[in-house]
């Protein structure tokens, strides 16, 4: 049977490959696998929150129904009232749409924005599956190098730009690096892009484990903030809701208008278990999701120390830590190996399950690093991660300065 020439080029899953990684390896019982290979939260929704969703499962007969393709209205006034007062700015109800996951409001996004032969700017390291959905779409991504810190320079994105370029995407905190992007750096790029007519995608997933008080960025303090600017955001995270695929955009009602179509197409209505569940910890779990944010910045913290030069045996045999932030710790080894051979050799050398930089990068980049995520190991097993590194033998070098 004939497979679309786009979608065969297309990589595999990263972390589906890396799952297959440990098919057949036995891991003894006093050391099990550390898994720091998906960053998503593993343990279920609070009690209270798993208690409202069988509330509405049993009494809301709507929740079973089909819903507005945008998403519920009380869900859609809710992030519009809360990313207005946490940004400062005026976000109405319908320039709010929710989606079956941030995934998913990055394709209807980009479908909105770039077809065949068009151009999307990615700062590198990039969140792989923004890359696989350019790939299926037969849209060109253009890697943006990083500059120091892991931080893309917005000079270096003015010189990339084409007649066919249509979108800039920023990932902040990052994923896979971690790292934060400054306020700064964010405007320029909002100027960049109105300047040039463009739209800036902000996807900030993580939003809620940056670790600077306060608004990251002040894109929507501007009146025409929407004239330019496209937020993601997913639930997921804060509210451990990955099964159940619910994520939003804040973008004009104009581009919504064209967003719906995508959506009615792909899926007709958001989850609505989710949305109600979304809703529900939105108006309930503030205090809660801080519990889960000093946990997430304890980790980071942690990973911090365990990689820190001064720090002992990480630091003393070649490992650098380049990024951290968020769920993500962008680590360089110091092995004479591409990481993608060395990602696999952990699994069976040192018990971990994590994801090599090359799924991150173009082809032949990448080979440098490896993406450690920290949301599901807590500080003590933070420690064990770092033991079980240090333990691993092999041709190292001497310095990768320079290399991503």
């Amino acid at each position: 049977m004939h497979v679309s020439p786009a979608m065969a080029a297309c990589e595999a899953p990263p972390v589906m490959e890396a799952r297959r990684w440990v098919e057949g390896v036995s891991f003894p019982a006093g050391r099990p696998l550390i898994n720091v290979s998906q960053a998503a939260p593993v343990e279920p929704p609070p009690m209270a929150l798993r208690e409202a969703m069988a509330q509405a499962v049993m009494e809301d007969e709507s929740a079973h129904l089909y819903g507005p393709v945008l998403g519920l209205p009380e869900l859609r006034a809710e992030v519009a009232a809360q990313v207005s007062a946490d940004y400062r700015g005026r976000i109405a109800p319908g320039q709010v749409a929710i989606t079956a996951g941030c995934n998913q409001a990055f394709a209807a996004a980009m479908s909105t924005l770039a077809g065949p032969g068009d151009e999307v700017l990615l700062p590198t390291p990039w969140y792989f599956n923004h890359k696989m959905w350019l790939d299926m779409a037969s849209v060109r991504a253009v890697p943006l190098p990083p500059g120091p810190g892991l931080i893309p320079r917005v000079e270096d994105a003015g010189a990339a730009l084409t007649e066919r370029t249509r979108a800039i995407v920023l990932v902040t905190p990052n994923n896979p690096a971690g790292v934060e992007y400054p306020a700064e750096t964010v405007a320029a790029f909002a100027e960049l892009a109105r300047a040039t007519g463009l739209a800036l995608i902000v996807d900030e997933t993580y939003r809620d484990f940056d670790s600077r008080p306060g608004a990251p960025h002040a894109l929507f303090e501007r009146d025409d903030w929407d004239e330019t600017v496209i937020q993601l955001y997913s639930f997921s995270k804060a509210y451990r809701l990955t099964g159940h695929r619910v994520g939003a955009m804040v973008a004009s009602q104009a581009q919504l208008a064209q967003v719906e179509k995508f959506l009615d197409t792909v899926a007709i209505c958001p989850p609505q278990i989710g949305q109600r569940a979304a809703l529900w910890g939105m108006r309930n779990l503030r205090q809660w999701l801080a519990g889960e944010r000093a946990e997430i910045l304890d980790r980071r913290a942690a990973i911090g120390e365990a990689f820190g030069e001064t720090s002992g045996a990480l630091a003393a045999q070649g490992w650098r830590l380049d990024g951290v932030g968020a769920y993500f710790a962008y680590v360089r080894h110091p092995f004479d190996a591409p990481s993608d051979a060395l990602a696999r050799r952990l699994v069976a050398e040192a018990g971990v399950l994590c994801l090599p930089g090359t799924m991150f990068m173009p082809e032949d980049g990448g080979h440098a690093h490896l993406r450690l995520a920290f949301a599901n190991v807590d500080r003590a097993g933070i420690g064990r991660l770092a033991d079980r590194l240090a333990a691993v033998t092999g041709p190292r070098l001497a310095s990768r300065a320079g290399s991503v």
